[in-house]
């Protein structure tokens, strides 16, 4: 399953601090297969991780881990997320 992790920013200084063992948590977890896709979102008010776990708890537990959720620099929205398969109605 795929799931959609929300990070808005909430302090600026303290995430441009963590934001290198952020990166690292998740480089790790990409080449673990446990992380599709991340990146910032064009205001730079925060970003998206896409996590592959087999559980709601599992990837709950990832996001949780992430350095900026840890040293509370963003808040986490966590959703269940299903990607349509393209291309659509073959």
């Amino acid at each position: 399953m795929l799931y959609v992790a929300m990070l808005p920013i909430i302090d600026e200084q303290l995430n441009a601090k963590v934001r290198p063992a952020h990166l690292a948590y998740l480089d790790d977890l990409y080449k673990q297969g446990k992380v599709l896709s991340a990146g910032p979102f064009t205001d730079k008010k925060g970003g998206m991780v896409i996590y592959r776990a087999h559980s709601f708890e599992e990837a709950k537990a990832l996001a949780e881990a992430d350095p900026v959720i840890v040293e509370k620099a963003r808040t986490l929205e966590l959703r269940e997320w299903n990607s349509l398969p393209f291309p659509l109605g073959e």
